[in-house]
């Protein structure tokens, strides 16, 4: 059996990482919940989407909260969430000035 190596561990960053996920990750599925709603088959308007959206956006949020602990330090969550926040928005105003 081979031991890791500190820096090889995933390190107990549990709080900082749950908080990044709870906070960014909320903020990425109303993102992605905002491009599919607007943009998305029958647009704004459409008369179930409302309801389809709101248990679209617990979906995508609970399994970034689970996987965030996977991350090896909470550096990494954060950039990594940043990062993907910062793409679902750019893609929504892209598609929104283009509209």
């Amino acid at each position: 059996m081979v031991r890791l190596l500190q820096q090889d561990k995933i390190q107990p960053h549990w709080w900082r990482k749950s908080i990044i996920a709870l906070l960014l990750g909320l903020t990425f599925s109303y993102g992605v919940v905002a491009t599919f709603a607007w943009f998305g088959p029958g647009g704004i308007d459409a008369p179930v989407k409302v309801q389809f959206n709101m248990w679209l956006i617990s979906f995508i949020w609970l399994p970034i909260l689970a996987f965030s602990f996977l991350f090896r330090t909470a550096k990494t969550a954060l950039i990594c969430m940043l990062g993907a926040n910062s793409v679902i928005y750019l893609l929504f105003f892209v598609f929104w000035w283009f509209k």
